[in-house]
């Protein structure tokens, strides 16, 4: 069976190199990309990583995989520095270097002409994310109109990042049937990065907002929303009925944008401005940093700390200090 049947989605569009390749080089390119890397996400940003990559190295001149070495891999990082961030250099190298290790241990190539190339140096003390203050929160939320269901929906999803620190990923891949009870209260189900899947016991807020949602949802006539199907759905057109679709990360940041302009908030927040905004919230109502490393699913306690902006806030106190 041809690999562009088997792997349609990925074999469309190859690079010329790797097209011009055997069938053992293609098949194990492809094989990379579906065998070893299991997180969609991670999939995606290594391909365009890669494709990027094997372009460029077309249009030096080089025709063959193996003509690739340690200088040329060296040459294209530099460009990068010129032209992307020190964390994207980094996430283009380490793609390019998993994907020529992938194809030593295959056998298509004898070395890694990746492996010896250093990244740039990034030490990050702070996370970059724009978040919201715990009133703006307030306000974006309580401005979503709740006369209809794309609005409930809107609101819902929103408060479950908000009030779970989930990353939108996580959310968005939830079932109805992950939303459940346990004893007397409400949970989430969530399935985070490396196949991590953890319960979090559901805000009284975000469980207001998601029954509102569901209510509504469940009067649409001929929408299944068994435990198995999709809890965010996408809308058909500007129709405001729900389809048996997930939302799409897309779909979301265009209505986090729309509900931003619609509540005259000026921040630039995206999809992942909600887990960091749950937990500089948290912690400055007296939440503790390694309860909410716990409830994020963090590996690492730096990764949660990446994420706390208490420390962010220049206070009148302090300016009130300089004296003339």
């Amino acid at each position: 069976m041809k690999n562009e049947i088997i792997i349609p989605y990925l074999s469309s569009n190859l690079p010329v190199i790797v097209e011009n390749a055997d069938e053992k080089t293609v098949f194990c390119f492809l094989e990379f990309f579906t065998a070893q890397i299991r997180n969609p996400n991670t999939r995606a940003a290594y391909r365009q990583a890669v494709v990027q990559f094997l372009r460029w190295v077309e249009e030096i001149g080089i025709t063959e995989l193996e003509q690739i070495h340690a200088l040329v891999v060296a040459t294209y990082i530099e460009k990068l520095l010129r032209e992307k961030s020190k964390p994207t250099v980094n996430q283009h190298l380490a793609a390019i270097r998993s994907l020529f290790s992938w194809l030593v241990v295959r056998g298509v190539l004898e070395e890694n002409p990746a492996a010896t190339v250093k990244g740039p140096k990034h030490n990050v003390k702070k996370g970059s994310t724009p978040i919201l203050t715990a009133e703006e929160t307030k306000i974006l939320l309580e401005s979503i109109d709740d006369t209809h269901v794309v609005g409930l929906r809107d609101r819902a999803l929103i408060a479950v990042m908000a009030y779970s620190f989930a990353r939108i990923s996580a959310v968005l891949n939830m079932s109805v049937g992950d939303y459940f009870a346990r004893g007397k209260r409400y949970w989430f189900r969530l399935q985070e990065k490396g196949g991590i899947q953890y319960d979090v016991p559901a805000h009284h807020k975000a469980e207001e907002y998601l029954d509102a949602y569901l209510e509504k949802a469940r009067s649409q006539e001929s929408l299944d929303f068994g435990n198995h199907t999709p809890l965010f759905r996408s809308t058909r057109g500007q129709s405001r009925l729900l389809t048996t679709r997930r939302l799409t990360r897309g779909n979301a940041y265009d209505m986090i944008q729309r509900r931003r302009i619609e509540a005259d908030i000026m921040t630039p927040i995206g999809n992942h401005s909600f887990r960091a905004t749950g937990i500089t919230t948290y912690l400055e109502r007296g939440g503790t940093i390694d309860k909410a490393q716990k409830i994020a699913a963090h590996a690492n306690i730096r990764t949660t700390q990446l994420y706390d902006r208490t420390s962010d806030a220049i206070t009148l106190d302090e300016i009130e200090r300089i004296q003339y």
